[in-house]
């Protein structure tokens, strides 16, 4: 496969100072407990082929303000538990500890530096060129010897540690990010047939932009709405859902993303598929009606059936399909059924993708993941990357790649 990036395959990293941008941000309990290792697994592969290399990991936990806004510590003892090796925690960024530890590394060392959002550069949105004239670039480039992007999650954003070091150092993907690159733009090659999307949740008006990007580029023969995605798109089909549902959207902010639902259904009438029923909550019991017969006073938490059977159906049917955002109120047990049954379904197609996030989060609990061809590490990147917009972490690898082959 040709691609416009640089990976571990094109750079030779044995013996190098390889400098590594993971996402190792994960919940944590009030007593500093990591609740899932998820992404500390999924950064092993890339890890394991650096054997050979002294590896220096930057990564970030939480934001200022936050609660669990805590040091890597337990980060470092995770890993290093599911690595089976020692990983040294340096409670330092680019201070002199940080840049001393690293000169004494020796091939087969890996080493987590602190939290990078202790500085308060880091998560200034900059161009990488700006990004490279901070301290923490500057003295961190004089050690190590190339960067690896393996934090697709966070490449949404142009943050210094994700995008600064591509103006200095030789920059490559991990493995995660490779794979993320790769099975996205599978997902919107268009090349394997019927492509089905399904989107719902309750971020609106990013599932809007993926719609709109998808079927006016032809990549999916059809985009199911379900969560209160349908909702919208129910409103804008002309469904009276009723006033505790519109406020629902209204609190949101999305009520303006109905008049562009409405847009996207005229200009698209055949390849957006909405539901036929749905499940209202009527104090947390399941009621099931018809969407021209709904009850106005009761909130919509799911598809109805009848909708799952034939979503199900169209689903398991696709050569490629690509899922994002949950099917109804799936935390809670009554609604979760839709959110199921269509993960399900997805699991039985061709080449299927899960977006990160909460469908991703019940399609693990459900111990079905592994049956999906990829499941994304990352909600938002996901998201801005399948709505066509271009991820400023990507764009400083394609850039760096460039320079790197005319050299």
């Amino acid at each position: 496969m040709t691609r416009d990036y640089l990976t571990i395959d094109d750079i030779d990293t044995k013996g190098k100072t390889v400098l590594c941008r993971l996402d190792l941000n994960s919940p944590m309990d009030p007593n500093g407990i990591i609740l899932d290792d998820s992404r500390f697994r999924s950064h092993h592969i890339t890890l394991k082929e650096l054997e050979d290399s002294k590896v220096v990991i930057l990564s970030h936990q939480s934001r200022p303000g936050k609660s669990d806004f805590t040091t890597m510590e337990p980060h470092a003892k995770l890993l290093s538990k599911l690595m089976k090796r020692n990983i040294n925690y340096i409670d330092d960024i680019f201070g002199s500890h940080a840049i001393d530890s690293i000169k004494k590394m020796i091939i087969g060392d890996i080493i987590l530096l602190e939290n990078t959002r202790f500085y308060s550069e880091e998560s200034i949105e900059r161009a990488p060129k700006d990004h490279k004239k901070t301290h923490m670039v500057r003295r961190l480039t004089a050690v190590c010897d190339i960067f690896l992007n393996d934090a697709f999650s966070v490449s949404h954003r142009s943050h210094l540690s994700v995008t600064g070091f591509t103006e200095s150092l030789p920059s490559i993907a991990g493995r995660i990010m490779e794979k993320e690159i790769d099975s996205l733009n599978r997902g919107m090659s268009c090349c394997e047939r019927p492509c089905v999307y399904v989107l719902g949740g309750t971020k609106v008006d990013d599932s809007i932009k993926v719609t709109k990007n998808v079927l006016e580029r032809g990549c999916a023969d059809r985009v199911l709405v379900t969560g209160v995605v349908a909702n919208v798109f129910l409103a804008a089909s002309g469904i009276n859902i009723g006033d505790v549902n519109i406020s629902f959207i209204d609190k949101q902010g999305y009520l303006p993303q109905i008049d562009i639902a409405k847009g996207l259904l005229e200009r698209f009438p055949k390849n957006i598929g909405l539901p036929v029923d749905v499940a209202l909550n009527k104090h947390d019991e399941r009621i099931e009606e018809k969407v021209s017969n709904l009850k106005p006073e009761l909130p919509i938490h799911d598809i109805g059936i009848e909708t799952m059977v034939k979503f199900s159906e169209e689903i398991s049917n696709a050569k490629t399909v690509v899922m994002n955002g949950p099917a109804g109120v799936f935390e809670n047990e009554p609604f979760a059924l839709g959110t199921h049954e269509l993960i399900k379904a997805g699991s039985k197609s061709g080449f299927s993708v899960i977006g990160g996030g909460h469908i991703a989060a019940a399609a693990e609990h459900m111990g079905i993941s592994n049956k999906f061809s990829h499941v994304s590490t990352g909600g938002g990147a996901c998201i801005d990357f399948l709505a066509g917009e271009k991820l400023p972490g990507i764009e400083a690898l394609r850039d760096a790649a460039n320079k790197y082959r005319k050299k």
